[in-house]
């Protein structure tokens, strides 16, 4: 690829007319770049001078070196496994209501069979037997407490709206696109997360905060 001035972002369409990446084209589109990787997974970008990066904390390590942000980011601060790590038992807990609301209400159907396929391996049986036997109050309930620590981490600083108060940081980032996620899916979904984290308010004000950064979620 020649050279240029441009970032070439690779991510997944939803419903939404975008230009993007189904799934069952990720693997063929960056294998040819990125060869010899178990997995091949998006957002990935084409930097300018054709390097393929995958992974957002890797992209926005690349990006805060080439273009500064100010203030940086803190893409290593100890602040993000801290949230990964609740933020993962999050999603472990909530299977039973991503893994059916996610191609029923954002994915295209040319990505069903793939999703399917692939997230039954993730948890070692059909989905729709895993959602036979996993109900959605069970999800909301187990998740409860990882999201409170979250709202916890959120709330210590209380010069809020954000993790290190007025100052936007990447773990903002991480945490924007969890909820903007989840609100996607639905009031019916995200309503029920907002109530199992313990102060709904702090994060509604959070995404409020955001929204010079989230105005354009839609390309």
């Amino acid at each position: 690829m020649a050279a240029s001035k441009k970032i070439v972002f690779f991510d997944i369409p939803t419903k939404e007319p975008i230009h993007a990446l189904e799934y069952p084209e990720i693997k063929p589109r960056l294998q040819p770049h990125l060869p010899g990787l178990d997995e091949y997974t998006v957002p990935t970008v084409i930097m300018p001078d054709g390097t393929y990066i995958m992974d957002s904390k890797v992209i926005v390590r690349e990006l805060e070196k080439q273009y500064p942000s100010s203030p940086p980011l803190d893409h290593d601060s100890p602040q993000i496994p801290k949230y990964m790590d609740q933020l993962s038992w999050v999603f472990r807990n909530l299977r039973p209501v991503f893994l059916v609301g996610v191609p029923q209400r954002l994915l295209k159907e040319v990505n069903h069979a793939y999703w399917n396929e692939t997230r039954a391996e993730h948890v070692g049986m059909p989905l729709d037997q895993y959602i036979k036997e996993h109900s959605t109050e069970e999800a909301y309930k187990g998740a409860t407490p990882h999201l409170q620590s979250i709202t916890a981490m959120l709330k210590e600083n209380d010069k809020g709206p954000f993790f290190n108060g007025d100052t936007i940081k990447y773990v903002d980032f991480a945490h924007a696109g969890f909820l903007l996620m989840f609100r996607q899916l639905g009031e019916d979904i995200f309503q029920p997360i907002l109530e199992a984290t313990g102060d709904p308010e702090v994060h509604l004000k959070f995404l409020e905060a955001l929204k010079p950064w989230t105005e354009r979620d839609n390309h």
